[in-house]
């Protein structure tokens, strides 16, 4: 008999239980969760443990869906059923119970980020109701390489951080966004990340933001294989002019040699063909799915 319940803030060591033994064997290149990491994504993702749900079989977790909500909706972060319980309902269910929730407590809207290459997920959120809304996707700029330097024409690069940004209103500004560059993440993460802009005596023009790998959370393994050169994650690139890409590519020359990538980009944020024009090559999508609660 099989039993669900959503979680309490004194749960955390239940999640963390749930996670490592529904979402771990289906990603075993993933390191295990624990309780401090999922402390950090309270932090950087808002995380609720109100909405997240376990599944149990007696005593045993079996299922579980973990829920990160902001004003402007909630995020399934992950959702996974044991291997050995697979195909019974059991992620249905979670999905349909969060719904009923929702549509009662609010925020009405729901979305998932879904890597592409998970066939089931997709069918499972497209039975669920959800809609695909847009396709974010990672993408890579390998340089072995010194960048080539370019001209300034008189432009100023300055360091800026994510307070600057906020403080000129430019993040309030910013297009939609995945959930890990919207401006919530940004906020929570800022102690982590740096940044430069191309400025003038009046405004910004472009500005880059960016993590040093180890700093923050590690590539998706989908995103392609590692190497023992340094890696850079950038978490938001936009230029307020139209200059064919020039000023964003007078940021990128500052990060130097080595890996940057660019995860989960919505294409409103930037465009594949600028992207392209920059460097940067496409490696994996996401489906971003949506739907408004309601009790089914």
């Amino acid at each position: 008999m099989s039993a669900y319940r959503f979680c309490r803030t004194d749960d955390i060591t239940l999640l963390v239980d749930a996670l490592n033994r529904c979402w771990a064997p289906h990603f075993p290149d993933e390191p295990l969760m624990t309780p401090a990491s999922f402390k950090r994504s309270i932090r950087d993702l808002q995380v609720w443990c109100s909405s997240c749900m376990v599944a149990f079989s007696g005593s045993d977790p079996i299922g579980v869906l973990i829920g990160a909500k902001r004003p402007s909706g909630t995020l399934v972060h992950k959702i996974a059923v044991h291997p050995d319980h697979l195909r019974q309902g059991h992620a249905r269910h979670l999905l349909a119970s969060l719904g009923s929730k929702l549509a009662i407590l609010g925020p009405p809207r729901i979305v998932a980020e879904v890597p592409e290459t998970l066939a089931a997920a997709c069918g499972l959120f497209a039975a669920s109701g959800y809609a695909q809304e847009a396709i974010l996707t990672d993408y890579v700029l390998e340089r072995g390489v010194d960048p080539p330097q370019h001209a300034d024409n008189g432009r100023l690069v300055i360091p800026v951080t994510v307070d600057d940004l906020g403080a000129n209103g430019l993040l309030e500004q910013d297009p939609p966004t995945g959930w890990e560059h919207a401006v919530e993440t940004l906020t929570a993460r800022k102690n982590e990340i740096s940044g430069f802009a191309v400025a003038t005596d009046e405004r910004i023009e472009a500005y880059l933001l960016y993590m040093q790998r180890g700093e923050g959370p590690e590539p998706a393994p989908e995103a392609g294989p590692t190497t023992s050169e340094p890696t850079t994650e950038i978490v938001s690139l936009r230029s307020l002019v139209e200059d064919g890409g020039a000023r964003l590519k007078q940021l990128l020359t500052r990060l130097g040699m080595g890996t940057l990538r660019f995860r989960r980009v919505h294409p409103a944020e930037i465009s594949n063909e600028k992207l392209e024009t920059l460097g940067f090559r496409p490696v994996v999508g996401y489906f971003l799915y949506s739907r408004r609660a309601r009790s089914d």
